[in-house]
């Protein structure tokens, strides 16, 4: 059941799968807690760029390291019927076989934002109070866009901790859960001189 807000469309999961065979080609759309966001397709090389940096090179840590563990980049649905949630992360990892010809996911271990002026209200705010009550995620990761700077969230015994910023090249993301890491200066390669 639909209910508007003077300014926001709000439906349940149920409601907006069957609403999204309607959509315009030229809009992508994602439900954030029963609220209907539209947006544009397409973004900056920059972001881009991040993203897969970021997938390349879990895809190759995993693959040497023999892990079931795979990356999902940005056309990936995760959802999330309890929390009214279909989002495309810029980068999910799922560790575990999918089913044949599953389009979306409930049980990320990681997910992944690349932050931009415009997306930091819903990815730092509204989407991250809906993520950390995912039981299966064990980091959140915000990378930002136009200056070298990550964030990461880990889930700890009461709840998730916020690591202190990254902001040198020199720096490396670490991921203990899904056993990766990553230079900040190959997360940012070809998009921000160091």
């Amino acid at each position: 059941m639909t209910r508007l807000s003077s300014q926001y469309e709000y439906m349940s999961l149920d409601d907006f799968e069957e609403l999204l065979p309607d959509k315009p080609a030229d809009e992508r759309w994602e439900l954030i807690g029963g609220r209907v966001v539209r947006m544009m397709v397409g973004a900056r090389w920059e972001h881009q760029r991040i993203v897969a940096n970021v997938s390349t090179a879990m895809l190759a840590a995993f693959r040497a390291k023999g892990s079931g563990c795979r990356p999902f980049a940005e056309t990936f649905w995760l959802k999330k019927k309890l929390l009214d949630l279909a989002v495309f992360p810029d980068v999910i990892v799922r560790c575990g076989a999918l089913p044949p010809g599953a389009t979306s996911l409930d049980d990320p271990v990681v997910l992944v934002e690349v932050v931009s002026k415009g997306s930091a209200q819903r990815d730092r705010h509204e989407k991250w109070m809906l993520y950390n009550r995912i039981p299966s995620l064990r980091h959140y990761v915000l990378i930002e866009r136009d200056s070298i700077a990550v964030d990461a969230f880990d889930r700890e015994e009461n709840g998730f901790h916020l690591r202190p910023r990254m902001e040198s090249p020199a720096d490396a993301l670490r991921l203990p859960a899904i056993d990766f890491e990553m230079p900040l200066a190959e997360i940012y390669r070809d998009v921000l001189a160091g």
